[in-house]
């Protein structure tokens, strides 16, 4: 029978999630902190969203157009209540390495593919989220995304220099052939009141930062930097302006559908998914944990997914969970998603009635705003941190690290690249489990015989194996087994202590049943102990605890030898290799 409450509840939390917040906004007082905390973030999104859909290569307005509706809807069916969406530095650089390729020079066409990879990205969110495979996710190891990170915000950094410098370059094939060109080029033709504009923005953000911190550094860098550029005639200078934003809010516009070019954006679609839900669950995560709220990743994915297809169906491009937004959001003191959906207010404002002050806004300001927003991507820490735990770690994140510089602008290879090492790594461990010999330390417990040189028994072997036991190390299993009997002439019984044996796959089963036989055979008795229940369940449905004896399975270590050595006939001596567990 189903149960219609339950159902109910489900269908509540999978498409009106924003239900469980908005009866909160009676409170004056989480009303009027959702209100300030909205305007303070779009203060800080505005000139954020149109310096990375230049980042992009887009125009500027697209990234206002990112930063409207799919704000709005990312608040409303997402479960974080203070994450803050829309366009971010790592998706923006994504977006402009897919669509480069594919794009060619036609502007028109590029807005066109910039909107069919946000609806592609934003079909595959929503896919992963209602099958509830956000687990994918956790494909993108740590070190992979810490690398991949380092990396794109050296790209980043370093693909804005020509806008410092006020130089144009053809770009290469590869990005890091792009950068000489842009620094030989500066060498020569640098536009002296670009750099110094480039200088003043970055001035006023770094000053601001270290001694006013409650001040908006990039909206004062921006009114700033575009009052003295109207004061000074820097475009009459030979410098780059915003120049005109259209206005008035994005209207629907489906994109065409061209089957070719999905085909070559399909694999780029799947990375910004990932990469963009990753760098969003992160922060969300992290601010749930503080306000200890309920976080469902599936959820997430849906909002992000929704987010995304409207951002390409309002002729925006992909949008992603912003770190540095989503901790002003949460600093200001949001309560609900009604702060973002104030913020979407603000920017929908701003396009009605604001764009013509930003005409003469510099592109060399926007430029500093993105170099200013990934110096913190650039983390050292983590991957030292990764080379402590385990060397192996340290190395992906150094490769990721290094094959993101070296194949850019073709992000999506070193990521992939990067799982494959990652998962390859994963299997070469796991193929080689810890598998030990154990042996009564003075302590009174059995400990690693090796590891701390202790007396071992002759006839009765107590081994413990760590790991999962499945296709991929049953040999080493087996081998090890067959090795150590045949080390030991006088032995006649081996424990297994199972308890760090958490699955076992049908070679595994299959394996153990056989070495049981083999060393029946040999006249030596394998006794299993502390097995988990679930791995009891499997040895009970393929008829292993029968052929084997329901007598050789034991809940505990001190059972199964006391069991070995009333068999061998010898009656318990006060001190033995094997004397408690």
């Amino acid at each position: 029978m189903v149960d219609v409450a339950s159902w109910l509840n489900q269908w509540r939390k999978n498409f009106v999630p924003f239900l469980s917040w908005i009866g909160e906004l009676k409170s004056g007082e989480t009303l009027r902190a959702d209100v300030i905390a909205g305007i303070t973030v779009a203060l800080v999104l505005v000139p954020q969203s149109m310096a990375y859909a230049q980042l992009a290569g887009l125009p500027p307005h697209i990234g206002l157009y990112a930063s409207f509706v799919p704000v709005m809807l990312a608040a409303f069916m997402g479960s974080s209540r203070q994450l803050a969406t829309g366009p971010v530095a790592v998706v923006s650089l994504m977006t402009a390495a897919a669509l480069g390729p594919i794009a060619g020079g036609d502007p028109a066409g590029y807005l066109v593919y910039a909107a069919l990879l946000a609806l592609m990205v934003g079909v595959f969110q929503i896919f992963l989220g209602l099958f509830r495979l956000g687990v994918l996710v956790d494909f993108l190891s740590h070190p992979v995304v810490i690398g991949f990170t380092n990396g794109a915000a050296i790209i980043i950094g370093t693909s804005q220099l020509s806008k410092l410098f006020g130089v144009s370059v053809e770009k290469a094939d590869h990005h890091y052939e792009t950068v000489w060109r842009v620094i030989v080029a500066a060498t020569e033709h640098t536009h002296m009141a670009t750099l110094l504009m480039s200088i003043f923005a970055l001035g006023i953000m770094i000053l601001l930062k270290k001694h006013l911190p409650k001040i908006p550094n990039v909206l004062t860098a921006v009114v700033v930097t575009t009052l003295v550029s109207v004061a000074i005639g820097f475009k009459d200078m030979g410098g780059h302006v915003v120049g005109e934003v259209p206005t008035g809010l994005p209207g629907i516009a489906i994109p065409t559908f061209d089957l070719a070019a999905m085909q070559q954006l399909g694999l780029a679609a799947v990375m910004i998914a990932l990469i963009g839900f990753m760098e969003a669950i992160a922060i969300a995560k992290a601010m749930a944990g503080e306000t200890r709220q309920r976080l469902d990743t599936n959820q997430e994915l849906v909002g992000q997914g929704l987010s995304n297809i409207a951002s390409g169906l309002f002729q925006g491009y992909a949008v992603s969970g912003s770190f540095s937004r989503s901790a002003v959001n949460f600093s200001a003191g949001a309560k609900t998603g009604f702060s973002s959906i104030v913020t979407g207010v603000v920017v929908g404002i701003t396009l009605l009635f604001l764009t013509p002050l930003l005409y003469h806004l510099p592109q060399a300001t926007l430029a500093s705003v993105i170099i200013m927003a990934v110096i913190n991507l650039i983390k050292i820490a983590p991957i030292k941190h990764a080379m402590k735990v385990q060397v192996h770690d340290g190395w992906v994140a150094i490769i990721t690290f290094a094959l993101t510089l070296a194949v850019a602008p073709h992000l999506e290879q070193s990521i992939a690249i990067g799982v494959i090492l990652s998962l390859g790594l994963f299997l070469y461990r796991t193929m080689r489990p810890r598998f030990v010999e154990l042996s009564l330390h003075e302590d009174g417990t059995l400990r690693d015989a090796e590891l701390f040189s202790l007396e071992r028994c002759k006839t009765i072997s107590v081994l413990r194996f760590d790991g999962s036991l499945y296709f991929a190390n049953s040999g080493y299993f087996e081998n090890y087994i067959l090795s150590h009997v045949a080390s030991k002439p006088e032995l006649k019984y081996v424990i297994l202590d199972a308890e760090g044996i958490n699955q076992i796959d049908a070679t595994g089963e299959e394996m153990l049943d056989g070495v049981s036989q083999r060393l029946h055979a040999a006249g030596v008795e394998l006794f299993i102990a502390r097995a988990k229940k679930q791995i009891m369940d499997i040895f009970r449905a393929t008829g292993m605890v029968e052929h084997l004896g329901e007598d050789h399975f034991f809940r505990t270590r001190t059972d199964s030898i006391q069991k070995a050595r009333s068999l061998l006939g010898e009656e318990a001596p006060e001190v033995t290799p094997l004397l408690r567990t």
